[in-house]
């Protein structure tokens, strides 16, 4: 395929089975991310409908539920899972803190709804297997919301690099760093309290990314990590990780480097060098992606108009749930990252290399 395809081709929705039918929401978790992005990408998208807010808030529910003119019903954490508004929405959009993402699944799966939970998809590898289970024995689709799935920037880079264009794989760079009470000042804030996002919070909540997006674009997974973190800033006391580095080696030889911290300027990177040539993404991860091809001194810039992420991500979703057709990343995709996150998690701790089994 030449560059010119790539270009031509940049925003195709290659994923796309059906333009036609509706999957209704029930939002759980109002909180800045649901309010200012998923709720809006929801509206925006031709497949999908937000239906029912869901909040720990009856008052807080309501008045989302009021500001949307789709929702008809603004209930409890509690009222929801007692089945209210169950025939009001198909599906379950889950923004709540990771520890608390397993009990919406139960009750998702008791009804037998369809499933879109925001990542890491849960504090532990032990509740992730089990929200697998859950989904597998009732049947019910369960997606992981990695959007750089469906971004076109990623896409297409996953496409140069199965077609030759850098070679060989041979290393990846990755960064994801944000100043996180810049947005959210409370030092209270459960990204910050391992009991409701696990082990940490860095490589927890943005040092995924790189991690998952060098996945998705190699197509391989992590086999052994290294790591080194620490945190000294007084926000961060409970989390071993205000700022992280961590290596892995993928099970295609390929080495992967990244770093991450929650209390740094806003920075996000994503480098895939291989034999003959360079994958380079910057912006890569704060809803903006620019993409870069190096082929020996040639150099191109591969990047259009962006698109809304989470809109392509919940039209995806809402595309497979209409269609039938396989769900991906499924709850299994999931379960890698939490692996490899708590194998990091280990190296810090233990100074030394960590296998994952």
């Amino acid at each position: 395929m030449s560059i010119e395809t790539y270009v031509n081709e940049f925003e195709r929705r290659d994923w796309q089975t059906t333009t036609e039918g509706t999957v209704r929401f029930a939002v759980i978790g109002l909180g800045w991310w649901t309010i200012d992005e998923a709720i809006p990408s929801i509206s925006d998208s031709d497949l999908c409908e937000a239906t029912v807010a869901v909040s720990s808030s009856a008052e807080k529910a309501e008045r989302v539920a009021s500001d949307v003119s789709t929702m008809s019903h603004g209930i409890t954490y509690d009222e929801f899972q007692d089945g209210a508004a169950r025939d009001a929405y198909d599906a379950i959009y889950i923004c709540s803190p990771n520890a608390l993402h397993l009990p919406y699944v139960e009750t998702a799966a008791e009804f037998g709804k369809a499933v879109f939970c925001e990542k890491p998809m849960e504090a532990s590898v032990e509740r992730a297997q089990e929200m697998i289970t859950l989904a597998e024995d009732a049947g019910i689709p369960l997606l992981i919301g990695y959007r750089m799935h469906t971004e076109p920037a990623i896409r297409r880079a996953r496409e140069l690099i199965r077609d030759g264009a850098i070679g060989r794989p041979v290393q990846a760079l990755g960064n994801n760093s944000q100043s996180l009470l810049s947005i959210n000042d409370d030092p209270e804030q459960w990204r910050l309290n391992p009991d409701l996002a696990g082990p940490g919070t860095s490589v927890t909540d943005i040092g995924i990314y790189p991690l998952n997006t060098a996945r998705f674009l190699l197509d391989a997974d992590p086999v052994a990590v290294q790591a080194q973190m620490d945190s000294d800033h007084e926000a961060f006391t409970d989390v071993p990780d205000e700022r992280a580095a961590f290596t892995a080696t993928m099970d295609d030889g390929t080495l992967l480097a990244c770093t991450t911290s929650q209390n740094a300027q806003s920075s996000t990177s994503l480098r895939i060098i291989g034999t003959d040539g360079e994958i380079h993404l910057e912006p890569a991860f704060h809803m903006e992606t620019e993409l870069r091809l190096t082929c020996g001194e040639t150099t191109v810039d591969l990047s259009t108009a962006q698109v809304d992420q989470m809109t392509e991500i919940l039209t995806y979703f809402a595309d497979r749930v209409l269609s039938g057709e396989r769900i991906g990343p499924d709850g299994e995709h999931g379960l890698v990252d939490l692996r490899a996150i708590e194998a990091i998690y280990e190296a810090a701790s233990a100074g030394q290399t960590i296998e994952i089994e």
